[in-house]
Order: structure tokens, then sequence, then C-alpha cells
């Protein structure tokens, strides 16, 4: 129902339930987007392969995951991801360095299979990271800001943060080609 409030200005009349969220217990929250992106023929069959491992991978519940999306970003070129709700930096490093995800990161960093593939990480106590791997297109952050190579300091998520410490679990991919 549209009404002329005394502006002349019309408005809509309707009841809108607006919510917002208590986020207090979650003060080291952190929000991955992801996603892989078909490059070639073969990308088609590497993007496929993963849907089942990932889905796995969820089920099992890692410790500190709150929340599992799935995503659409386009049909063509066919660009699917995930939304993810780590409870602190500490969780996603973990789970991102052990089984499975440490065999997946390896065999993409010596073949990308015809996909290319990005995160890019939000931090509720400040702070953002990205990376790109082997993509045709810029997506995301890299379309508005520069970008330079993720070697030395930068092939680590934690030292593109700058987050104090060393990691409880050792690095998934060595940098070194093999």
């Amino acid at each position: 129902m549209q009404t002329i409030c005394h502006s002349g200005v019309r408005s809509i009349a309707a009841k809108i339930q607006r919510q917002t969220v208590d986020l207090s217990s979650f003060p080291d929250l952190v929000v991955i987007y992801l996603g892989m992106k078909v490059r070639t023929s073969g990308g088609l069959k590497t993007l496929i392969s993963f849907g089942p491992k990932i889905s796995a991978a969820v089920k099992a519940k890692p410790d500190g995951l709150l929340l599992h999306e799935s995503i659409l970003y386009s049909l063509v070129p066919l660009h699917t991801g995930m939304r993810q709700y780590w409870r602190d930096f500490q969780s996603l490093e973990k789970w991102a360095r052990s089984l499975p995800h440490q065999d997946w990161w390896t065999s993409f960093v010596k073949d990308s299979g015809g996909t290319g593939f990005w995160h890019e990480t939000y931090f509720m106590r400040g702070g953002m990271e990205a990376i790109y791997d082997d993509l045709d297109q810029l997506v995301g952050l890299s379309r508005f800001a520069p970008t330079s190579p993720a070697k030395g300091a930068m092939f680590s998520a934690r030292q593109r943060l700058g987050v104090k410490g060393e990691s409880t679990v050792p690095a998934p991919v060595n940098e070194e080609p093999s």
C-alpha cells in the first residue's frame, strides 16, 4: 500500500522485518570467499571432481567451521565457489594446512587442471587478504587494487595478514617448485 506523506514523497506502508546479528560471541570471526573458475574444457572435469570432496570435508565438521554456503558466480564461464564462516584464523589455518586440503592444494599448485582459483579473507578484528591463482580475468579485490606475485612472505596467508607468531602446523605446500 502506498501513502503520500506531508512532503509529497511516496512511501511504502508495508512492514519490513529488519534484523541484525550480535557477533559479540565471535570476536575473532573470519569470513572467506572462495572461487573456482573453469578456463578450459578439462577444467569442467576438475571443478566437478571437487564437489564431492568439498561436501565430504564440510560434512566432517572441521573444528572452527561455523557455516559453509555454496555460491554460483556465473554460468558462462562456469565459476562456482563458497563462503565460509570460521570461529578464528587459527581454526581456518589449521584446516587449510591439513588433509584433505593439503592434498588439494599440493595437486593444484602442480597443475591447475584448467581452472583458476581464488580466495578473499575478511577478519572481524580488521584486515583482509587474498590470493588469485591461474585466473584469466581479475576478480574481487584484484579488479581495483594492485596485485603482486605471491612469493616469499606473500606465499602465506599468515604473512599477508601480518598475523603474529608461527603456525602450529606446517605449510601444506612448499613454495619451491619440485
